[in-house]
């Protein structure tokens, strides 16, 4: 069997998103759309415990035991010359197993990744909340990295970001960068933010908003004048609102939609579809908070804001549905794709007829 380094080595080299390590298959990556075999034989799972403690000893000093204990660990490891890789080991019929995402040293240029100057503009928030939400794999680090990146090199201030694990390196630049790895730097992320707030931050990107610590935490940061990128995995800016509001108690709601009102800027959510030629690309849907919008989500009517934001057409806004539209019309999706990725199927077909 090949060794680690050589698996990783020529993975990167493969243009490879994502390597499955899985003991009875053969050890594959994802290169957008096709799966394509790394070793020709199945791997045992005395072969993928070998490997999944070669990936351990990569790490500054990360202990097995966390995977042998819980069953699953989230971990980062670079390896010098090739790239970083954000793992996820688990525990799958008594053997050990992980599926590596592919992260280069490089910082990703927004325009070859096909990221709107609608998102890419919101680099020039002054304060408040910016959200980046899809599902998982959608791109949703990438895109935050992408903002952070073009703040360091645009602005001046200094920028802390709260991640799980840390994906991509930014150097200090127009900006000081701290970068916290959530479980090695901090306990949690409602501590590191708790933390960052004295931290004299300018700008925060909070990996992921998962519980309610978190996200109230979050929304004092927002108000307080301070800029916040976080993600969430939901689809649509009409549920993150409704995501962020029902984490609260019933009677504590209607407070948290007039802070949401206030604090809230941009939501971008994002999927990845395949195009013609079986690559992957992202289609954005962009909602900027404007006083219509504020005004929607504070009476709890989030079920108009994408009526509201297809009739605006302002400020760089756009539904998921009518990014579908152009691409298909652009000939970079089929009309199949563009309505199995629809929030609205029935009303992206009106709208491509």
């Amino acid at each position: 069997m090949k060794d680690l380094e050589a698996i990783l080595r020529e993975s990167a080299q493969s243009s490879a998103s994502d390597i499955y390590i899985v003991p009875g298959a053969c050890i594959r990556v994802r290169v957008g759309c096709r799966f394509e075999n790394v070793t020709e034989e199945r791997i045992t799972p005395e072969q993928s415990e070998e490997l999944l403690r070669g990936i351990y000893g990569l790490t500054k000093g990360r202990p097995i035991r966390n995977l042998l204990e819980n069953g699953d660990d989230d971990f980062s490891f670079s390896l010098p010359g090739v790239g970083r890789f954000r793992c996820c080991a688990y525990m799958q019929r008594s053997s050990l197993a992980a599926v590596l995402r592919v992260v280069r040293f490089e910082l990703p240029d927004p325009a070859k990744l096909g990221i709107p100057d609608a998102v890419m503009n919101l680099y020039n928030t002054v304060s408040g909340m910016v959200l980046v939400t899809g599902a998982a794999g959608s791109g949703k680090s990438t895109t935050l990295a992408c903002l952070i990146d073009r703040i360091n090199r645009e602005r001046q201030g200094h920028i802390i970001t709260l991640e799980d694990p840390i994906e991509y390196l930014h150097r200090h630049k127009g900006c000081i960068v701290s970068q916290r790895e959530m479980h090695s730097d901090s306990q949690s992320f409602s501590v590191a933010l708790r933390a960052a707030l004295r931290q004299a931050p300018d700008v925060i990107m909070l990996g992921e908003m998962r519980d309610y610590d978190t996200i109230a935490t979050a929304l004092t940061a927002a108000e307080t004048g301070h800029l916040l990128f976080s993600s969430l995995h939901t689809q649509g800016a009409a549920k993150s609102i409704d995501r962020i509001v029902d984490v609260f108690p019933a009677n504590a709601q209607q407070q948290v939609r007039v802070q949401l009102a206030t604090v809230l800027r941009a939501v971008v959510s994002q999927q990845l579809v395949q195009t013609l030629s079986g690559e992957l690309i992202p289609a954005f849907e962009v909602m900027v908070v404007t006083p219509a919008i504020a005004n929607l989500i504070r009476e709890g009517k989030t079920f108009q804001i994408e009526n509201t934001m297809a009739a605006g057409g302002m400020q760089g806004m756009m539904t998921m549905d009518q990014s579908l539209a152009a691409m298909v019309r652009g000939g970079s999706i089929s009309r199949q794709t563009a309505l199995a990725a629809a929030y609205n199927p029935e009303t992206l077909e009106r709208r491509l007829r």
